[in-house]
This record gives structure tokens, C-alpha cells and sequence, in this order.
């Protein structure tokens, strides 16, 4: 590339961020990404986001359907504490056991084929749900809706990085997390109940629904569509080049990036950038390859990322909004926080889509991690310090009471939780929602892409499961205030793990951040 193209890229560059240094590999000049036709890429991951369309409905299912079921008539699907409790909770296991397969079904059958795969357990586990006569039937579909997501978790972010260009790979690597948030809208807007019973106690919601827009079982069948739709699309889809190139598959592989970039492209230059790239990866892991830097860099860098992002809290409060919301008697209608929430998650995602590939994705996680740390900041000390007879609650070591259905707020300074709440949802979902799962799969070598990807998801899960499981626990032991001040102190860790350890990605081929790890040029410790 001429000094005069290169040198705009290093003046919009700060050189805080400038992590890659600019002769690392061969750079796809600006004029060829500008030649390039998007619109297959962007049908391509349009099809493949439907995937995560359905996660994020079977991630929010329980809510509206668990105070369904406590008050179900039959005494075989009427749901107890403990049994809600499960129901909510076991797709986590499910998603785990879903990302510990990715790590061999990535490799073995293809990032595409594995999306594809994946449609299998989640329709026989709406099925179940939708059929269910007893409770078995429903953990059943829970587990198997959760499996599927993990599949996709570790599939969807890795295929999408794959067949993007970096001219619009941040972009399109938020919308998985974008996708995702639409699809629990979607379950919240036909989950929204019409009238309301008294409390149950162990419901997640604060008022079980009357009636729904769908029966829960009609939920489950809803919960078929996006699944059905994106396994018959795929079918017309390609394949990632870079998987096909590790196949051996050459043919096919320079005919699925011609599909992508468009016929009248240069797509042979990058064609050859990622042949080369795949040549020099060639065989798979061994043991004693682990110890390479080039390796094990990456995996911890983006199972870190993956661990820190649930230790910051974000399952727990999505899982116990309404009763969260309940014990500090925001200023809201209980039946509209989820939806108040989700749409927040959206507009967020939305301007992290936006900003990625512009201000790049380590000031994002800045911004991100601090304002989560404010914010989980600011609700620890409001419970601590606010009385609870100014807030409305009863007590402060209960999360899940029978206190009466609905609070009648007198005071404003009950809006702030609600506040602090909407911007923690806010800061997590314009990075360290949407950029980890990015990041994971721009920094994982391609020889270890679909273990490791695989893996972060099960570090992901398994760390979601465990805290929400403890997160009841913590409160009725120690308050309500200690978990959000406990994510406040992660929170804080995330910004000391973002300078030291993140590489920037923002405008990088996949082939020069492998090379800036394999070379080990200005050390990402920096």
C-alpha cells in the first residue's frame, strides 16, 4: 500500500489503541473494500442470526411462563419453588453442554453445518415444551433448548467473523447480541399478560399472568419458527472460505468467497491472503503446542473476557429483574419492566453496531465497564443506605417475598434503581456484551477456532449457572447490596483487563491478528 493511502489509517488511529503496528501482514487497501458488494454477506448473516433469534427466546421463556405454571390446575405441571427454580435455571447446563460439543462439531462438520445442526435439539425441545404432560417433559426442552444455544453461541460468532471483511466485521459481529435482545422482545410482547393474580412467591415475574397473548405451550410453537426458517435458508448459504481451505477444499472455497464479496471483486487477493494464512495452519492442535503463545495468548485473553462479562452480573439481574425490581418498588408497572429493559438492550447494541468498526472495540469496553461499575455502584449503596420504609420494601434479607402485588411508590428516589438499572443494561450491551462474543472469534486462531470458541462458551455458562444458582443465597445471607457491590469491584477488574490484556481489532484482517500473535510484536500485555 502507498504512504498516502496508509497514512489517514494512522492518524484516525490513537496511539493508545494502534495495538497491531502497521507493516503486521498485508493490509486489504481501502479501495477494494469499498468495491465490495455486501449484500450476500449481509443475507448470509441475516440467516445465520436467526439462530440467536431463538437462544434469546428460550433464554426469557421462563418469564412470563413460570407464574403460568404455578397456578397451573394439573398438579403434574404445577411448578414449586424449587422446581421454578430448575426450570429457570437448566438451560444454562443445557448451553454448556451445547458449547463443550462445538468444540468438536466446529471442526468436524463446519461452523455452517453446526448452526444447522443445532436447529435439531431446539425444535425437539420446543416440542417437548409445547406437549409437555409433566415436569420432566419441561426440564427436558429446557435442556435441549439450552444445548442448541450453546451451539450456536460458540458457532454464530465464529462463522460470522469468518465470512466478513473488516470494513464491516464489527458491525455485523453485534448482531448476534442484537438478534438475541429481539428475540426476548418478541417472547416479552406475546408473553405480556392481560390482568393478574396475587404474587407467587418464587416466580421471577412480581404477578402471574391471567391470560397471555399465546398459551405457554403456543409460546413453545412460536419458539419453532425462527428455528425452522434459518435451518431451510442455510441450506442456500456457503460455507466459511477459511473453513473449506482447511478441508482442502479450494474450489469451493474461492466460489464462496466470490458469493460473498461479489464476481466483479479483486477477491483473489484475498482469497490468496487467507489461503496462505490456512497453509500455515494446517495441522491440528497437539498438547504440546498449548505452550506456544500464539495459542494460549488468545484462548485466555477471550475466556477472561467470557468470565469476567458473567462475574459482572448481568445474568443474575435479567434473570431476577422483576423481583429486583419488586424489592426496591421502582416507579414502574412491574409488567412493563422486562420489555423497558429489552428495548434499552437494543437501542445499546444498536450504537455499539454503529461504533464498533468507527471508534473502535477497546473504548468501547472502557465506556462499557465503567458504566456498569457506576451503576452497579449506585444500587448497592441506594439499598445500603436507603431506608426501607422510604423505599417500600418490607425487608432487606428476602428477595423473593409475599409481599403484596404491588407497590405504590410516594417517593421519586425510587427511580433510581430503575436508573441504575437501565444503564447497566445500557453500558453492558454497547461492549461487554456484544464485543466479547466478537472478539472470542477475531482472536482465536484458526487452528484452535472451533475448540476454543467452544470452550469460552462453556466458561460463559457454567460461570452464569453458578452465580445465578448463589446469587439467592448471597442476598438472604447478606442483603441485597453485597452482589450488586461484588459486581462493582468486577466491573472495576474488567477496566484493569481491557488495558492490559485486549488487543484493538478495529480495521485488522483475521490473517494479521493471528500474525501479531504468532510474532508477538509490541506485547498485548501492553
Amino acid at each position: 500500500m502507498e504512504p498516502s493511502a496508509r497514512e489517514p489509517l494512522i492518524k484516525r488511529t490513537s496511539s493508545s489503541y494502534r495495538t497491531f503496528p502497521e507493516s503486521a501482514g498485508k493490509r486489504l487497501d481501502r479501495e477494494y473494500l469499498q468495491s465490495l458488494h455486501n449484500k450476500w454477506l449481509y443475507l448470509a448473516v441475516f440467516v445465520a442470526v436467526l439462530g440467536n433469534f431463538s437462544f434469546g427466546f428460550a433464554l426469557v421463556y421462563p418469564s412470563p411462563v413460570i407464574p403460568a405454571l404455578e397456578a397451573h390446575p394439573s398438579p403434574t405441571l404445577r411448578l414449586d419453588q424449587n422446581t421454578a427454580s430448575w426450570f429457570g435455571s437448566v438451560f444454562m447446563l443445557g448451553a454448556a453442554a451445547g458449547g463443550l460439543s462445538a468444540m468438536v462439531l466446529n471442526d468436524r462438520l463446519g461452523r455452517k453445518l453446526s448452526i444447522m445442526f443445532s436447529a435439531l435439539p431446539s425444535a425437539v425441545g420446543y416440542a417437548l415444551m409445547a406437549g409437555a404432560q409433566g415436569i420432566g417433559m419441561l426440564l427436558l426442552g429446557r435442556v435441549l433448548t439450552g444445548y442448541a444455544g450453546g451451539l450456536t453461541s460458540a458457532s454464530i460468532p465464529v462463522y460470522i467473523s469468518e465470512i466478513s471483511h473488516p470494513g464491516v466485521r464489527g458491525a455485523l459481529g453485534a448482531c448476534p447480541q442484537m438478534m438475541a435482545v429481539l428475540g426476548s422482545l418478541v417472547l416479552y410482547a406475546l408473553g405480556k399478560h392481560q390482568g393478574t393474580l396475587p404474587h407467587v412467591p418464587s416466580a421471577p415475574d412480581c404477578a402471574a399472568p391471567a391470560g397471555l397473548v399465546l398459551d405457554w405451550r403456543w409460546l413453545a410453537v412460536a419458539g419453532e419458527v425462527p428455528v425452522l426458517a434459518m435451518s431451510v435458508l442455510l441450506c442456500f448459504m456457503p460455507n466459511s472460505p477459511r473453513f473449506l481451505l482447511s478441508q482442502g477444499k479450494e474450489d469451493e472455497a474461492l466460489g464462496s468467497l466470490c458469493w460473498l464479496r461479489g464476481k466483479d471483486t479483486d477477491y483473489t487477493r484475498e482469497y490468496e491472503q487467507i489461503k496462505d494464512s490456512v497453509r500455515k495452519q494446517s495441522r491440528r492442535v497437539s498438547c504440546a503446542e498449548i505452550k506456544d503463545p500464539f495459542l494460549y495468548k488468545p484462548i485466555l485473553i477471550a475466556g477472561g473476557m467470557r468470565f469476567l462479562q458473567q462475574l459482572s452480573g448481568v445474568t443474575c439481574i435479567l434473570v431476577y429483574l422483576q423481583s429486583i425490581f419488586k424489592k426496591t418498588s421502582v416507579i414502574l408497572k412491574p409488567e412493563y419492566d422486562a420489555a423497558l429493559v429489552g428495548l434499552v438492550r437494543l437501542f445499546s447494541v444498536a450504537i455499539a453496531a454503529v461504533s464498533m468498526d468507527k471508534a473502535g472495540r477497546k473504548i468501547l469496553l472502557f465506556v462499557s465497564a465503567g458504566v456498569m461499575l457506576v451503576s452497579n455502584l449506585t444500587m448497592g449503596l441506594y439499598i445500603h443506605f436507603v431506608p426501607a420504609s422510604q423505599n417500600g420494601t418490607i425487608a432487606n434479607k428476602t428477595l423473593l417475598s409475599s409481599a403484596n402485588p404491588f407497590a405504590e411508590p410516594t417517593n421519586y428516589i425510587t427511580l433510581i434503581p430503575l436508573l441504575a438499572t437501565m444503564f447497566f443494561i445500557m453500558g453492558y450491551a454497547m461492549g461487554w456484551g456484544p464485543i466479547t462474543w466478537l472478539l472470542m472469534s477475531e482472536i482465536l486462531p484458526l487452528k484452535a477456532r472451533g475448540v476454543a470458541s467452544g470452550l469460552c462458551v462453556v466458561v460463559s455458562w457454567l460461570t452464569a449457572f453458578a452465580l445465578t444458582q448463589s446469587f439467592l443465597l448471597a442476598v438472604n445471607t447478606f442483603g441485597l447490596e453485597v452482589p450488586f457491590l461484588f459486581f462493582a469491584v468486577i466491573c472495576a477488574g474488567n477496566i484493569l483487563f481491557t488495558g492490559c490484556c485486549v488487543p484493538e481489532t478495529k480495521g485488522r484482517s483475521l490473517e494479521q491478528i493471528e500474525a501479531f500473535f504468532r510474532t508477538g510484536r509490541r506485547s498485548f500485555m501492553r
